[in-house]
């Protein structure tokens, strides 16, 4: 997984509340067994003209010029909610969103974000606005920025926006682990435990 520090890029608004999982990337869009491919479906009902073709909707704001090579997104409260399906977070991904930023998330969406790469930054709704409202006019020369380590989202005219998140999360993100990588940071502590265990428990290592 590759890590996330620092991010600097072009930010798309998609203020709707209550953007769910299926809006994400619609069940129709799911055929595929693995990862690859999904960003194809990313909001499919809304990027495309019709639902079996790829003709783009020019309306859609990911499908305009000026929002070209969008890696944040601007979300209303509760983005991510529905069902738990984890594509809708591989699609993201895969797009090549790094960062969404929301007054809220689905809880299972904002927990498979953290194991996918991405940063679900919570900040107040009149914050989300008021970045949405700065990258408007010109988004390719409104970027926004997001600090990791400082725990800030920084405008393009250099307003600061914290905000929190919890260490273990952090952590993830900075280093770039998923949750087996998380695990095996401590490999040498279950070597050593099992180690023991087998002197103290013979019986159950013994092949039967």
């Amino acid at each position: 997984m590759e890590p996330f520090v620092t991010h600097t890029g072009v930010a798309a608004p998609l203020l709707q509340i209550n953007i769910d999982t299926d809006a994400i990337i619609p069940s129709r869009e799911m055929r595929r067994v693995s990862k690859k491919g999904l960003g194809e479906g990313l909001f499919a009902a809304w990027r495309y003209q019709m639902p079996d073709s790829r003709e783009p909707n020019p309306d859609f704001v990911l499908n305009k010029p000026e929002y070209g090579n969008t890696s944040v997104i601007l979300a209303g409260n509760n983005f991510g909610c529905g069902s738990s399906r984890e594509h809708a977070v591989w699609a993201l991904a895969e797009y090549g969103i790094r960062a969404i930023i929301a007054p809220g998330f689905g809880a299972i969406f904002y927990q498979n974000c953290i194991r996918n790469g991405i940063l679900p930054v919570v900040l107040k709704q009149e914050c989300v606005q008021a970045l949405a409202d700065e990258v408007s006019t010109h988004p390719q020369d409104s970027q926004v920025s997001v600090d990791l380590e400082k725990q800030a989202v920084i405008s393009s005219a250099g307003r600061l926006y914290h905000f929190d998140i919890e260490p273990g999360h952090k952590e993830m993100l900075l280093k770039g682990l998923d949750s087996i990588g998380v695990t095996l940071q401590h490999v040498s502590d279950i070597a050593a435990y099992e180690s023991k265990d087998k002197q103290r428990r013979a019986w159950l290592y013994t092949a039967s």
